[in-house]
């Protein structure tokens, strides 16, 4: 593998190599997700993503251990529910998550989503010291806008924000921030939940490279620096054409026509949702 190859799947953040295209579970439960967590690490994954708001950390676990692959070789995150976050709450859950995925660290863990009602300081606190403890390598957030990002990075050492992120949503001031602070950017919901097969534009581009439209928007994400992404595929086929995205490559048209899609679809937006633009 050329040196450019190996800068395409992975990006280092804070002294830590972290492969760029990871794949996500969201969605996926019971025995369908320890099967296809073990068929995504036989085809090459080796950033796995998953949350205890999934309901699924028993099966990826599960499925880590079944796949042979050696612990040493795999990023793993999981995620904090945003009613866990009083400290003591935070460690049980943190443990429990431990426990289920049948490991003795995990190499991210986050807050799932801001909740106003717990102290960021005491939660990141919190987060801190799991992490001295080595429960955990490393910690950060997921769905934080940029203000929030910014008090946050005054308090903790983020290393990751996991947000929505494809081509029809930007993410420029946070993609700002994570080459300022050297965090990753991590996206979810990569190809905007099936909004980007349809697209005519990444269409396209992608027969013009004899690839899908989502796998444009995959390589035109990985392209950014300090970006990961972790799209779902709950088919072997699928899983496969999202992983075949490391021998395509953008021209600057193909970027500048990407870059000019509207930016301001949102696919995720709870209730509790933050102010997006604070």
């Amino acid at each position: 593998m050329t040196t450019i190859d190996a800068a395409l799947r992975a990006v280092e953040i804070q002294g830590t190599t972290v492969p760029k295209l990871g794949f996500g579970t969201w969605q996926i439960e019971g025995p369908a997700c320890q099967e296809a967590v073990e068929d995504a690490l036989a085809i090459g994954y080796r950033h796995i993503d998953t949350a205890r708001a999934y309901g699924n950390e028993r099966e990826v676990g599960r499925g880590l251990e079944a796949s042979g692959v050696s612990r040493r070789e795999l990023f793993l995150t999981t995620k904090i529910w945003r009613d866990e976050y009083a400290p003591d709450d935070l460690r049980r859950a943190a443990e429990d998550s431990l426990q289920n995925l049948q490991v003795g660290c995990v190499d991210l863990l986050l807050l799932h989503w801001p909740n106003p009602h717990f102290p960021v300081e005491e939660t990141l606190g919190a987060l801190v010291g799991l992490r001295d403890e080595g429960l955990i390598k490393h910690l950060g957030v997921a769905n934080f806008p940029p203000g929030m990002l910014r008090e946050a990075l005054k308090i903790a050492p983020i290393f990751a924000d996991q947000v929505e992120f494809h081509p029809f949503l930007s993410q420029d001031e946070l993609l700002e921030l994570s080459v300022e602070n050297d965090f990753m950017l991590t996206a979810y919901s990569p190809l905007a939940r099936g909004k980007v097969p349809a697209d005519p534009t990444l269409k396209e581009i992608g027969e013009a490279h004899g690839k899908t439209a989502g796998q444009v928007a995959l390589r035109w994400l990985l392209d950014q620096p300090q970006v990961c992404a972790i799209p779902k595929a709950s088919s072997h086929e699928r899983r496969v054409e999202n992983f075949d995205v490391f021998d395509l490559r953008l021209s600057d048209e193909d970027r500048a026509r990407i870059d000019a899609l509207p930016k301001g679809r949102r696919e995720i937006d709870p209730g509790f949702a933050p102010d997006w633009d604070a």
